[in-house]
């Protein structure tokens, strides 16, 4: 969904931009950043990058007992023989091209329990012809060794698990060069080591109509060089791109994924996620934020390399003027909240490098985005706390519990042992990416919002357990509290009345 950011509590003060010419970090799947983990600069231990597609794992040369051979050379032969074969078959896709027939619809509709193993060099080829690659609701099906390529998925709809069926097993697969999303999701989904690359839309699109996703797994991945169709361009606003898009699951796993050269946001959890856990995965040189969690609740964010993330969108965002603390992680009325079973209760960003990225975290909350509000973007969607939205209104919602249940809250988010690096002469840049934010606008819509005037910005800012402590700030970073117009130095922001950065080290001059 759209993020809005307007209508600040304070009229931002006039700035002067200086910033010196862009650094592109546009993606170029065939020709991928070079992975750094982390640099020596940081000073933090180097995590390893899941190198999956620079040369994809083969898989077995002969077909395994019991298998159904496909024949490359037989138009659709991997559709009929699925067809032909009763549930629980395992189909070996021989070296070579696999093509469906020309019909844009054709596609592989499995049963209960099939696998799909390919052969070395077996590729299944929509020749920019069919939509889907493998749809239909059957459970449990697992794809392994096989590269899945050339389909026109249209917007926000997906090429492989077409229909988000349950319990799938991606593996040792590539999805690459296809429109819309490489992948859909389902309940149970595991992706391990896998090469989501050069789609067109998304890497992976995590959604189920009507449903909630749960058990979700991404393990060493890579998943570079998305949303090649530059969707935001053609549809400003529209918030439907990025590496990987999370909407409304509960319980995601992320751990030893690359996520490097998309074409915007890296990973972006929008709506009702809850229950996330981004473990020891390298984040870096995408062109938007590196990890937005945005009306969601509860996650873990731990080990975590963020390097470079953030240059184009950042600078695109300052050189108009924009005041607002454009982050590489953004929380977006995102917090902990006990009353949502979770394996945590808050939001805890600990143990992660960011170097070199435009600017840091962001905390922020709308103070206009409520249930029910014109202003919710996530139309039609409440909180977790309240099933139906039409509760939220007056004059129920000025009092407890709705005034507090009906908006989606930036609070009990928990940021320590953190190491942030930043070097203007490596981003080029020489103000506004600096930042640091905890913020929020001035209310003043609709005009029956309870939520009008500076509360949010004061809540968010002093009330609702948000915290930085303890942690590592090598260069000249500055801090944003309550609105844009109020840029803090590292004294200011640890004083009154923020007191944040307790026990936190600062070396302003050290570069990169």
């Amino acid at each position: 969904m759209r993020i809005e950011w307007r209508r600040w509590a304070r009229p931002a003060a006039p700035l002067v931009l200086v910033l010196l010419a862009a650094t592109a970090c546009t993606s170029t799947p065939d020709e991928p950043t070079k992975a750094t983990g982390t640099s020596a600069a940081s000073g933090a231990p180097s995590l390893p990058v899941a190198r999956v597609c620079a040369k994809a794992p083969a898989g077995p040369a002969k077909a395994p007992a019991g298998a159904v051979p496909v024949d490359p050379a037989v138009v659709g032969d991997l559709a009929a023989k699925t067809k032909s074969s009763p549930p629980n078959s395992t189909f070996w896709l021989a070296s070579g091209t696999h093509r469906l027939e020309p019909d844009r619809y054709a596609q592989v509709i499995p049963k209960d329990g099939d696998s799909y193993l390919g052969a070395p060099g077996a590729v299944l080829d929509g020749r920019k012809t069919n939509q889907y690659a493998f749809g239909g609701a059957a459970r449990d099906v697992s794809l392994r060794f096989v590269t899945v390529q050339g389909f026109v998925a249209p917007q926000n709809e997906g090429v492989v698990n077409h229909d988000s069926a349950d319990g799938w097993v991606i593996e040792h697969t590539t999805i690459q060069n296809n429109s819309g999303a490489g992948l859909m999701a389902g309940v149970r989904q595991q992706v391990r080591a896998s090469c989501l690359r050069g789609n067109g839309q998304y890497g992976m699109n995590a959604y189920k109509t009507g449903a909630t996703l749960t058990g979700l797994v991404l393990d060493g991945n890579e998943i570079v060089g998305n949303n090649t169709d530059d969707w935001e361009r053609r549809s400003p606003g529209c918030g439907c791109t990025g590496g990987v898009k999370f909407w409304a699951v509960n319980g995601a796993d992320l751990h030893g994924n690359w996520v490097h050269d998309n074409r915007g946001t890296g990973l972006w959890a929008d709506t009702n996620n809850n229950d996330f856990r981004v473990e020891n995965n390298v984040v870096e040189a995408n062109d938007g934020a590196a990890l937005i969690y945005e009306t969601s609740y509860n996650a873990v964010i731990r080990d975590n390399s963020f390097l470079r993330n953030n240059w184009v969108e950042g600078r695109k965002y300052a050189d108009r003027g924009d005041t607002f603390p454009y982050p590489t992680v953004y929380l977006s009325e995102s917090g902990g909240e006990p009353r949502v079973h979770a394996r945590t209760d808050k939001i805890e960003i600990y143990r992660n490098t960011l170097e070199n990225n435009w600017s840091g975290i962001t905390l922020w909350e709308n103070a206009d985005r409520f249930c029910n509000s014109p202003a919710n973007t996530s139309s039609g969607d409440c909180t977790l706390l309240v099933p139906h939205s039409d509760r939220c209104a007056r004059p129920a919602i000025a009092s407890a519990p709705l005034y507090t249940d009906c908006r989606w809250k930036t609070q009990r988010v928990d940021i320590h042992d953190n190491r942030f690096v930043l070097d203007p002469s490596v981003v080029k840049c020489t103000v506004k990416c600096d930042r640091m934010a905890l913020l929020a606008n001035y209310g003043t819509y609709p005009d029956w919002s309870p939520y009008q005037g500076e509360r949010v910005a004061e809540a968010i800012t002093l009330k609702q357990d948000n915290r930085w402590h303890n942690n590592v700030y090598v260069g000249p970073w500055k801090f944003v509290a309550e609105d844009p117009s109020r840029v803090l130095d590292s004294g200011q922001w640890q004083g009154t009345p923020y007191r944040q950065d307790t026990g936190s080290t600062f070396a302003p001059r050290a570069g990169g």
